[in-house]
C-alpha cells in the first residue's frame, strides 16, 4: 500500500494539471467532495466517472487563481488513506478560501482513487 496517488494528486491540483489529476482516478471512479453534496451534486450522491470529474475540475479547480494543500496528519488503513488538510484557495476577487477537512482516498490494487471522499464545511 503505497500513499503516492494521493500525493500525485494534490500535487496535480497545485500545478493546475487537469489530465494528470484525472489519471489518478479509475474509470468509475466516485468523487464526493464534500460529502453531503453541493452546488455540482445536490444529492449527494457524488460524481461518478472521468467525465463528472473533469466537470468538477473545470467548475472548481481551473477558475482558482491557486489551490494548496498542507497535510498535517496521514492515516493508512488496508486500501485507504485519509489525510486531515487545510485546504487554501486562491480567488481572483476577495481573499483566499481557507478551511480544514478531512479528505478519504479509497484505492484499487492498482492504486488508483476509486473513492475520494471529502469531509469539510467552507466558511460563511
Amino acid at each position: 500500500m503505497t500513499t503516492s496517488t494521493p500525493t500525485r494528486a494534490m500535487r496535480a491540483v497545485m500545478s493546475k494539471d487537469r489530465e494528470a489529476w484525472l489519471d489518478c482516478f479509475t474509470p468509475d471512479a466516485v468523487l464526493r467532495d464534500p460529502v453531503g453534496g453541493s452546488a455540482l451534486d445536490p444529492d449527494g450522491t457524488g460524481l461518478v466517472g472521468r467525465e463528472a470529474l473533469a466537470g468538477f475540475w473545470d467548475a472548481v479547480v481551473e477558475p482558482a487563481a491557486s489551490v494548496a494543500f498542507e497535510v498535517r496528519e496521514e492515516h493508512v488503513s488496508g486500501r485507504s488513506v485519509a489525510r486531515v488538510a487545510t485546504v487554501e484557495i486562491g480567488r481572483s476577487v476577495g481573499g483566499p478560501l481557507r478551511y480544514d477537512g478531512v479528505f478519504v482516498y479509497d484505492l484499487d490494487e492498482g492504486d488508483r482513487i476509486e473513492r475520494l471522499c471529502g469531509y469539510f464545511e467552507l466558511p460563511e
